[in-house]
């Protein structure tokens, strides 16, 4: 579903991200780690066509972001670290504008909203003004207009950002069930121990280069005795 093939950015003589390599299939939950400046969120905003590479290329389910940017941007459904919605509008109206984006008939949208306004318990809420919404609220809001054209590719940058623990298990639980249906999720994110709890694969970037990717068990083989678990294997690899 998504490849990304010796891709590297440069920012100046200052080299972001350097030949990066990946593939992540359909069903995978791919948690992708790092320190602060390490390369992540240049990353998430080539995958996303957000930013374009030095060199390389990234191809969303065989479409190349650059070259056929309207095609593989169908396909991606994108989740920044800070929601970025309309505030005067409310959550429907919002969801609806989004939805329109995509060009969803508007009866077909209606139902899939309804539907997404459940799964993610925003409730009475849809109806309000964003402007008066919590965090975690206006994250529901913005991973719902994510997934209004269920995409096949699903693009997160630090979903758990300020959001307390009844809206962290509404999100965990929305995009593994997006995994578990099929579609591929690409999440960024700080929080180790739930890249433990929910991720099948893990990769590791430091200082722009992939430093460790595999399935998320075979971390179990590599810990040893001084590494029992993620964070403290995390702390040894990009120290």
């Amino acid at each position: 579903m998504l490849e990304i093939k010796n891709v590297t950015k440069k920012f100046g003589s200052f080299t972001a991200v350097n030949n990066l390599n990946l593939h992540v299939k359909s069903g995978d939950f791919f948690g992708f780690l790092g320190q602060n400046g390490a390369g992540k969120t240049t990353t998430i905003k080539m995958i996303s066509g957000l930013y374009n590479s030095t060199s390389g290329s990234i191809l969303i389910n065989g479409y190349d972001i650059y070259k056929e940017p309207i095609k593989a941007k169908s396909l991606i459904g994108y989740i920044p670290d800070q929601p970025f919605i309309y505030e005067k509008l409310t959550g429907r109206e919002f969801l609806f504008f989004s939805g329109g984006l995509y060009s969803i008939e508007k009866k077909t949208l209606k139902k899939i909203i309804d539907e997404i306004i459940e799964k993610l318990e925003i409730g009475d809420w849809v109806d309000k003004r964003t402007e008066e919404y919590s965090q975690g609220m206006k994250q529901r809001i913005t991973i719902a207009s994510a997934l209004l054209h269920d995409p096949k590719l699903l693009v997160v940058d630090e979903p758990m950002v300020g959001l307390d623990p009844q809206s962290a298990l509404i999100v965990k639980n929305v995009l593994k069930e997006k995994a578990n249906n099929g579609a591929a999720v690409f999440m960024s994110t700080h929080s180790l121990n739930v890249a433990e709890e929910i991720c099948t694969r893990i990769g590791i970037i430091k200082d722009g280069n992939m430093i460790f990717s595999d399935k998320t068990e075979v971390l179990e083989t590599i810990k040893g005795s001084d590494h029992h678990n993620l964070e403290s294997l995390f702390l040894h690899l990009t120290k």
